[in-house]
């Protein structure tokens, strides 16, 4: 839907825009668009619950159906085991933790476009929805066996690759230019906190009721789709219970979505790439946390399955506060005009060198527990400041966002796939070295990105994206 007035996405709060005073209302508690971001966070918090779920329900998984190992086979262990316990591993694992990848990035760029032309309410409801289902299927699949399971998994990426750009089409025309940043950052922290309660929940359940029941919490993410279908519209325009007042407001601020699509231009844009590389170099880091720790606690720390999830948790509870915050923070450097749009990008991204310093120190925490958690968590808690940086400049350069973070987050996927793998190659031996290379290639490919998004992004809107 072009914006009214022929005003661009970025009219409010452009790096050039000096003179003129945009309409200001932060959101309220119960305004329309703060209840969409509410709703996209559960939604958030469920997919990416099912997501990690097998992280955890592989460790009882493979303790619970492989066969015990040939009388001539060792496993060295680098950290004193407790006494009964046995680690054996299977060489396939990182095969089926990357499984959900290779299905998700396919979606990603046709989600991106069908959201901004047709709104994205029902590709992201439906998304949610699909994996809720599919994952409630998990148990059949593993007794079937493990070509069934990753083909399952890849499905469920399949359906759920269309979520994140469907948000973004949709915050185009939801988030007024000042409130970008903090709606934003709301509604994708529900991924963090996702994660957060679902690796100790899996663990618990996992070590009560037995890991197929983990799965069986697909059904949340069906109550949830219906409260979605029921409430959510694509546009303020269109919306059944929003006030006048805020719907002139959201309109008049400058929200909008551009129809014509330079292909060329865009695979020509400096701004573009920058966020790309950045954006999979950033998830390199992420997603081997995300599929590989509760592997490393159950394998090196040999910590038990209940506290294996809570502490796998951790880093997610303080990656989740921090990104909300610093969507807040953001937004008032920019309201202020304190900082340009474009440097203020580039600050919440730079600081992804801290992480990667963090991860170095975790393959030399020994084993030490205590260690190995403080500086894993320092590492996703500070690194969630990027949320307000790279992952929103999409919006910052074109009024297509959601189809551009369809591009974006297709090659920020593909870490998702190999990452896995290659922790699973360096790994195979459950030593410290081996895990000490996965910190190391993380914070190296981390630091890189950093410096790439600091050097060529951009937070204006670029030529070829002018409406």
């Amino acid at each position: 839907m072009p914006p009214p007035d022929g005003c661009s996405i970025n009219a409010a709060p452009s790096d050039e825009s000096k003179d003129s005073e945009p309409l200001i209302e932060p959101p309220r508690c119960c305004s329309a668009r703060f209840n969409l971001a509410v709703l996209m966070f559960f939604g958030f918090c469920v997919v990416y619950g099912l997501r990690v779920n097998l992280s955890v329900a592989m460790v009882a998984m493979v303790n619970s159906t492989e066969p015990e190992p040939a009388g001539n086979a060792s496993v060295f262990h680098a950290c004193p085991m407790p006494s009964g316990r046995d680690d054996t591993n299977n060489t396939t694992q990182g095969w089926l933790l990357g499984a959900f990848f290779f299905g998700y990035l396919c979606t990603q760029i046709p989600g991106g476009y069908l959201a901004g032309h047709y709104g994205g309410s029902l590709f992201l409801g439906l998304g949610v929805l699909g994996t809720a289902v599919l994952t409630l299927f998990t148990p059949l699949a593993a007794q079937w066996g493990s070509y069934w399971l990753f083909a399952l998994r890849a499905l469920e990426g399949f359906g759920e690759g269309v979520t994140y750009p469907a948000m973004m089409a949709m915050w185009t025309r939801w988030a007024p230019p000042l409130e970008r940043s903090r709606l934003m950052t709301l509604a994708g922290s529900g991924g963090n906190f996702g994660a957060f309660l679902a690796l100790p929940l899996t663990g618990y359940i996992c070590q009560t009721l037995g890991w197929p029941t983990v799965f069986y919490l697909g059904g949340a993410g069906c109550l949830w789709a219906v409260f979605w279908f029921m409430f959510v519209s694509d546009d303020p325009r269109t919306h059944r219970r929003i006030s006048e007042e805020e719907r002139d407001y959201i309109i008049n601020s400058g929200t909008g979505h551009g129809w014509s699509i330079p292909v060329v231009s865009m695979l020509l844009s400096v701004p573009l790439w920058a966020i790309i590389i950045t954006q999979m170099c950033s998830n390199w880091a992420y997603y081997t946390l995300l599929t590989s720790l509760p592997t490393y606690m159950d394998t090196i720390l040999h910590f038990d399955l209940q506290s294996n999830g809570f502490l796998s948790a951790l880093p997610y509870l303080g990656a989740w506060l921090v990104s909300t915050l610093s969507g807040v923070v953001a937004d008032a450097l920019i309201e202020r005009r304190v900082f340009s749009i474009t440097t203020v990008r580039k600050i919440f991204t730079t600081t992804l060198m801290l992480p990667a310093a963090f991860l170095v120190a975790v393959g030399y925490s020994g084993c030490s527990h205590v260690l190995t958690v403080t500086f894993l968590t320092l590492s996703s808690t500070v690194g969630g400041s990027s949320a307000a940086g790279v992952y929103m400049n999409q919006i910052d350069i074109a009024p297509y966002a959601g189809f551009l973070l369809g591009i974006t987050n297709t090659f920020g996927t593909i870490p998702g796939v190999v990452a896995p793998i290659v922790t699973g190659y360096f790994t195979e031996n459950h030593t410290l070295a081996g895990w000490r290379k996965v910190f190391w290639v993380a914070a190296g490919i981390n630091i890189g990105g950093a410096l790439v998004f600091l050097i060529f992004s951009s937070g204006k809107i670029q030529p070829w994206a002018e409406t």
